[in-house]
Parts: structure tokens; sequence; C-alpha cells
């Protein structure tokens, strides 16, 4: 068995699984959106010479990915009607990474129908993308945007900043990995940490050959990347070929990890994850890195082949958050 055992929340129908993790996304925004902002700001100089992907950073060349929709209602600001000597107040946002496949229609049936979302308020990264157009069937982002994004009510809810990569660099797994990690240099350098980011909550999935997001078993280097935080992926052993992807130790650094499995199908790779972490699998690396702060959310078919101990979820939306584990910086 693994060394660190995780919370495992098991249901009979996925209709269960797509209302717990509903209320667990809520739970953890609530969280995010309580805590007093930081106004901490690091100056151009403790950026540069940060390592990434291309080497070192220039805080002048990153620019953030312009999203489908803007935050907020979408008004945009006449400043010669306003005091700019008064710095507006900063809100506290809520920061989550998703990954594609079946997790989007989980997403699709427990968040479209409640009504405490706050949307407008979220700040939507993606823990991986296959590089093919937006309108392909394999786009996560694509996909994200006919289940999810198009269907919120934005006049009553307000909008989500969405940050997906740039479609015209497809062609480009590296160059599309180093704009992406720019993306995310932006949105967190001005937290707690520039040496990774830290997002309120990281929601994955599992396929049935054992890889999260776009890291494969076994495949390339990627699972020993500890300097990166978003790598190109090319020659993928299933699906699109191109793809890149977010690294082992920045979904390790979240507030909290959610794995999002169901179906019969995945039931080996469970048994595999839960009773052989010395296997390696990507998801027991997270399980065993993220420990205490690592929670799945399986229907029972994926259980069928494992011995674990299933908890109970008890909706949490409305409860005065845990008091988190303390991250290792």
């Amino acid at each position: 068995m693994t060394t660190n055992i995780p919370k495992v929340y098991a249901f009979p129908e996925l209709d269960e699984v797509a209302d717990a993790v509903a209320d667990y996304v809520v739970y953890v925004q609530n969280h995010a959106l309580a805590k007093p902002v930081k106004e901490k700001k690091l100056s151009s100089s403790s950026l540069n010479g940060m390592v990434t992907t291309t080497g070192t950073v220039d805080f002048k060349e990153i620019r953030r990915t312009p999203s489908v929709k803007s935050a907020g209602n979408g008004n945009v600001n006449n400043s010669s009607s306003k005091d700019l000597s008064k710095k507006p107040k900063k809100e506290a946002r809520f920061r989550i990474a998703i990954s594609g496949g079946s997790l989007i229609q989980v997403l699709n049936k427990g968040l479209l129908t409640r009504t405490d979302v706050k949307w407008d308020r979220w700040d939507i990264y993606f823990a991986d993308e296959r590089l093919v157009p937006f309108d392909s069937q394999d786009s996560n982002y694509g996909q994200a945007k006919r289940k999810i994004f198009d269907l919120i009510d934005t006049e009553k809810y307000g909008e989500p900043n969405i940050y997906h990569i740039e479609e015209d660099l497809i062609s480009d797994p590296q160059e599309c990995a180093d704009r992406y990690e720019k993306v995310l240099i932006k949105g967190f350098a001005g937290r707690d940490s520039v040496k990774l980011p830290m997002f309120d909550l990281f929601l994955l999935g599992c396929a049935p050959d054992g890889h999260i997001a776009s890291l494969f078993p076994n495949f390339q280097e990627s699972l020993r990347e500890n300097l990166a935080w978003v790598i190109p992926v090319e020659g993928a052993p299933s699906g699109p070929s191109k793809r890149i992807s977010l690294t082992i130790p920045v979904i390790c650094h979240s507030n909290r990890v959610a794995f999002v499995v169901e179906g019969a199908t995945k039931a080996p790779v469970i048994k595999t994850i839960m009773e052989r972490p010395e296997k390696g699998l990507p998801s027991s690396i997270v399980n065993e890195g993220a420990a205490g702060r690592v929670s799945w959310f399986v229907d029972n078919d994926a259980l069928t082949e494992t011995f674990v101990v299933k908890k109970k979820y008890k909706n949490r939306s409305h409860e005065k958050p845990e008091e988190e584990t303390p991250i290792q910086q």
C-alpha cells in the first residue's frame, strides 16, 4: 500500500461523484476567497535569472495570454473618470487547474446547476493541452469551452479568467510550453513563491494506462523534471502525439489536489496506484509528494479490484474550511 494514504471517496453512481466534486470545488473556492490578499510584489530584478524551460526569464517579455472571456462583467474602465492616485483594493481570486477528458463532463454535471459558484473570481488554467486546433474534440480547452464556459450564465454570475495556450503555436511544442509557462509566471510570481506556482486546487483524471495530465508512465524524462513549470511532450504513447503539460512539482505544490476517476476500465490502474506505489505511476508520485492534501473521488466500479478504506463524503461547501497542511517552500 502507499505509505501516504489519500482520502478516497467512493460513490455508486457517476452523478453522485459529480455532485461531490462540485461541492468540494465550491468548498475550496470559498476557502481561497476568504484568505486575506497579500500585496507583496516582486521586482523585475527578482524574476530575472529565474530558471525555466527557456532559460533566463526577462520580466519585460512576460505577457498574459488573452483569454476568450475577460474577468467580471467585461466593462472597460475609463481611467479619465477615476482618481488614479487611489489604488483599487486587490480582490482574492480562486486559482484552479483542470485537465481534460471525462473530468470535463463531471464538472459540467456538477457545477453548472449550482448557484454558489463565483465564476467571476475564478482564474482557470489547464493542467495540460493536446496541441490540436481548439475546435477539435481532442482539445482540452475546446472541450471545456463547449461543455462549461459557454454554458455559464455570465449575466448572473460573471465570467472567469481563462488561461489557455496560443492556438497558433500548436505545431511547436517547445515554444507553446515556453509561452504557457510565462503565462503562469505572470499569474503567480507575485504570490508566496516564485519557485513554483501555488494553485488553490488542481483537478486531475487518470487514464487506464496511468497517465495524468500529459505525464505518461516511463515516458521520456517528464516525471523527473524538477525545474520547469511546463514541458513539451512529443511522441505521446496515446492520443494526440504533441502536447504540453504542467509538471509533477507544480501539481504537488498545490494547496489541494483532487483526482476524479470513474469506470471499471480504470480498476486495474487504481489497484496499482494504491497498492504498488513502488511502480512509480504519476498518480502514486502525487499521492506521496502532496501527502495530506490529496483526495480521490471515484465510483465503485473503479475500486472493484482494490482494497482501500473508503470515506463517506459529507457536503462541505457551507462549512468553515479546515486548516491546511503547510507546504514546504
